[in-house]
């Protein structure tokens, strides 16, 4: 098994670097850059680009050559301002080097955890990932654990009950659950309940109270529950169709199988044939899942949530970067997110392996 984990760990290398180079090389042909960004503020404001100059403004201030679109031909729009001050902006934002140049820079950049600055927020991408964790922890985690502690024993009664008018009343009202919109089905916990129309039960926005650092340490885990409750019944309520479902079929598919039925025929209790014996190989194909439920709620699954509550978390740091053509923060949550993911991968053939001991990755790639 180390040998195994030894070979998937470098593989984590060239998939990395495949991920970069790929994003990075789309990046180049994406036009309206930040340099083009702030030619745009200043047409649209006036004789103000002074302060960009030299370094003066928050822009490109302290900037890594991050990477990013820096374009060889003219700028459009910029028709009107000095080639001198335009050349200043490409340097300040690393622009004046080759895209190879400035890849390799960054690439050697991140080999030593230094992934630079954001270009318009004078702030590390580290501390400004940093910052905006705790929102994302807090939806991704509470969603993740609330749809796996519901879904895994409803998906097992369910196929207990298989053809049941409790295995159909739970299916119609999962689907139900599974079709609404996450973002319609917010709006309508923030009108019924965060004192839209009807109840003010919940607060309307924020993680936190703003007197949050003056509560007892019980206070501060109620304030907590108290902010997270509705996006995260917002969050949950279309994860459990799928986990629910998948579930209940791999019980259907192991409970028709050989072994359990010898198990029966030797005396051993329902629970004991359902427990000791189907639940081990029904579980394999819900482990399998987890990393793809887990990094997509945590990082691609919250924006639109994040929106409606007012959270700031990683969900509008990346959509928002992506808008003002932030790369450092780009490129830099996609490395480290990326790595993450790939890590998480390995963890899952590891749960496999917790689960059912009798699986050897080693053996099956011999």
């Amino acid at each position: 098994m180390g040998a195994y984990i030894l070979r998937r760990l470098l593989l984590v290398i060239p998939t990395l670097l495949g991920i970069m180079i790929v994003n990075f090389t789309l990046v180049q042909f994406v036009p309206g850059g930040p340099v083009e960004q702030i030619i745009a503020q200043i047409e649209g404001q006036g004789d103000v680009f002074a302060g960009f100059a030299g370094g003066g403004g928050d822009a490109g201030a302290g900037a890594e050559p991050a990477g990013g679109g820096g374009f060889d031909d003219k700028y459009v729009g910029a028709r009107g301002l000095p080639p001198e001050f335009i050349a200043e902006l490409e340097k300040e934002f690393g622009f004046d080097k080759p895209p190879l140049e400035r890849f390799l820079s960054m690439m050697g950049n991140y080999l030593t955890l230094d992934f630079g600055e954001s270009y318009f927020r004078s702030i590390s991408v580290i501390d400004l990932v940093l910052e905006k964790m705790p929102v994302s922890i807090s939806l991704g985690l509470w969603s993740t654990l609330i749809a796996y502690l519901v879904s895994i024993p409803l998906g097992i009664r369910k196929a207990i009950k298989d053809g049941s008018t409790f295995d159909t009343w739970t299916s119609g009202t999962i689907i139900v659950a599974y079709a609404i919109p996450g973002f319609l089905f917010a709006i309508l916990l923030l009108v019924l309940f965060a004192g839209g129309s009807y109840w003010q039960i919940f607060p309307l926005r924020g993680l936190t109270s703003d007197n949050w650092e003056s509560l007892s340490l019980m206070g501060k885990i109620a304030d907590y529950f108290w902010h997270i409750t509705l996006p995260i019944i917002a969050l949950t309520i279309s994860a459990f169709a799928t986990l629910t479902l998948l579930t209940k079929n791999s019980f259907l598919d192991e409970i028709k199988k050989q072994y359990v039925m010898t198990a029966r025929a030797k005396g051993l209790s329902e629970r004991k044939v359902l427990y000791g014996h189907v639940f081990r190989n029904a579980m394999l194909i819900v482990i399998a899942g987890f990393p793809a439920v887990f990094i997509g709620v945590f990082f691609g699954g919250s924006i639109i949530i994040e929106t409606i509550f007012s959270l700031d978390g990683l969900g509008r740091l990346g959509f928002e970067a992506a808008v003002a053509r932030d790369y450092p923060v780009i490129f830099g949550t996609l490395f480290i997110f990326g790595l993450m993911g790939l890590v998480v991968g390995i963890i899952s053939d590891l749960m496999y392996v917790l689960v059912d001991p009798r699986i050897d990755f080693e053996k099956r790639e011999g």
